[in-house]
Formats: structure tokens, C-alpha cells, sequence
């Protein structure tokens, strides 16, 4: 399959995949604490990952391992914390709508750091992509008042996370084999994610709480398709394309998000739904051709 048509492939798989992650987090934490969800994943994903992709790390250059760092520390480490966190307060729905600013946050660090020009429309386009984040957010806040809408401001820490991650794979590690990058990520941050996981007694405790075998069990799956693959995947669809087309796979992920949503019983008003099809039509607009200057 060529790269015109794998990308599109990669981009509906990866929606599928993602879309479901967050009902998943959400089912977890009725057995663990956020932390503890965030912790979990990691050292699962780097078991899967370790198994069929650690002879890829030599692959990766000295030079490189700065920005592998720093990939890990922006796509991985600190998003699985911010949206277990931010899903203490928020449903699953709402979480994948606001994490529809990624492309947004891409565009922006990309012309902040990465020599990425664009055009007024895509200026406009992050402007109503905020208020589309401002609407979801205040009319959840108005729908569901046993809810913290405040902790909305995790999910925006990750999807900047997400927008200087994709950035910097396009500019420093787009020569480099996607599993490896994904493998050496992981290489990275799985010492602080079995630390982190100690330090919250889930070992002592976990044989004792059929809770936590089951949410257990939710996070694995995570990690296997959520994490390990779809992070390889995504990885060489930033390679094939480009960081804006790549991370406008949060254009249908709420779609999926929201159907298991609905399913499992999480509501959503008029207004949240408006507010997500704003923050899309930013994201329409953004995802305009740009081009990069050389620096």
C-alpha cells in the first residue's frame, strides 16, 4: 500500500484505538487511583513494547537520544498521568473532545519552535478551536455541577504535550524506525513508572482486591493497543505525512469516545456537543497545507 492511502488506514486504526482509551482509563479507575492508572501503563506498554522491539533501540543514534528524551517525556510520561487525573472529574466524552485541541497545540509550538509558517486561516482556526474548548468546558460545568470542569486544565497540559511531541519526531526523528523511538520512549521512563507505582502500594495490594485485578486488566488492554501499538503506529504515520494531518485523528476519536460514552451511561447537553463541533471546525481549519522554513 503506498503512503497516500497507508496514512488514511493508519488514521481511521488509530481513531478506532484511541477512541476506546478513554472509556477504558474511566473503567480502570474504579479499581486503582489515577496514579496508580498513569504508573500501570507505562510499565505495562514498556513490558510489550521490550519484548519485540528493544533490539530496534540500537538503531537509535547518540545524538538522537536527547530528543527520544524528550518525546518520551512529552508524548508519554506525563499524558497518562494528566488524563487519569483529569478523568477523576471528567467523563470519558468530554476528555477525548477537549483532547481535539492536540492539532491546535501542534500548529502553535510548530510556529513557536519548529519553523512551521501558516496562514491567517489557520490562525483562526486555533482562535475558535479556544472557544470551542470555553463552550465544552462551561456548559459541562453548568450540566454537571458534581464535576470539576477545572480539571480540564490536565487534558490541555497533555494535548501540548501531544502537539511538541508530534513536532519534534517530523523534525529530529523522522529518519528513525518508529518502534524504535516508541521502544527507546519507554527505555526511558519505565524505572520512574515501576518507582511511581510502589511508592502507591498497588504490589502489597493488588492480590487482595479483586477491584484492582479487573481494573488491571482494563489497563492492559490499554497499554497493548492503546499505548504499545497505537504509538508505533502513530509514530510512522508523523514519518508518512505530516505532524498536522497525523494528529487530526482526534477529528473522529470523540466520535468513538462518545459512543462508548453513551453506552456506559455518561450524558452529554446540547451545548457540550456544540462546543466539541466548534473545537472540530477549528481543527478543519487548521489542518490546512502548511509549510516549514528550514532553519
Amino acid at each position: 500500500m503506498d503512503a497516500s492511502k497507508l496514512k488514511w488506514f493508519y488514521l481511521v486504526l488509530l481513531s478506532l484505538i484511541w477512541g476506546s482509551s478513554f472509556i477504558l482509563i474511566d473503567k480502570a479507575m474504579n479499581g486503582l487511583s489515577s496514579i496508580q492508572v498513569g504508573a500501570l501503563r507505562i510499565v505495562i506498554t514498556a513490558i510489550f513494547l521490550f519484548s519485540v522491539g528493544l533490539n530496534k533501540v540500537k538503531l537509535i543514534k547518540r545524538s538522537q537520544w536527547k530528543w527520544i528524551f524528550w518525546t518520551a517525556m512529552a508524548g508519554s510520561l506525563f499524558p497518562v498521568f494528566l488524563f487519569a487525573i483529569a478523568q477523576e472529574q471528567l467523563d470519558s466524552s468530554v476528555a477525548s473532545m477537549l483532547n481535539s485541541l492536540t492539532p491546535l497545540n501542534t500548529v502553535v509550538f510548530g510556529v513557536l519552535f519548529f519553523g512551521v509558517v501558516v496562514t491567517k486561516r489557520q490562525v483562526l482556526g486555533v482562535l475558535i478551536g479556544l472557544v470551542g474548548a470555553l463552550v465544552l468546558v462551561f456548559a459541562g460545568a453548568d450540566f454537571n455541577p458534581s464535576q470539576n470542569y477545572w480539571f480540564s486544565i490536565f487534558v490541555l497540559l497533555a494535548t501540548i504535550g501531544y502537539g511538541l511531541n508530534v513536532n519534534i519526531i517530523k523534525k529530529y526523528l523522522n529518519d528513525v524506525n518508529a518502534l524504535a523511538i516508541v521502544t527507546g520512549n519507554f527505555v526511558i521512563i519505565i524505572v520512574p513508572g515501576i518507582l511511581i507505582l510502589a511508592y502507591t502500594g498497588f504490589f502489597a495490594e493488588v492480590m487482595e482486591s479483586k477491584e484492582m485485578q479487573l481494573a488491571m486488566g482494563y489497563i492492559t488492554i490499554l497499554s497493548l493497543f492503546g499505548t504499545a501499538i497505537a504509538k508505533v503506529i502513530y509514530s510512522r504515520l508523523v514519518q508518512i505525512s505530516s505532524p498536522v494531518f497525523a494528529s487530526s485523528v482526534t477529528y473522529t476519536m470523540p466520535v468513538v469516545a462518545i459512543f462508548w460514552g453513551l453506552l456506559f451511561g455518561e450524558r452529554l447537553s446540547v451545548y457540550q456537543v456544540l462546543g466539541g463541533i466548534i473545537i472540530l471546525t477549528g481543527v478543519y481549519l487548521v489542518n490546512k497545507r502548511v509549510k516549514t522554513t528550514t532553519k
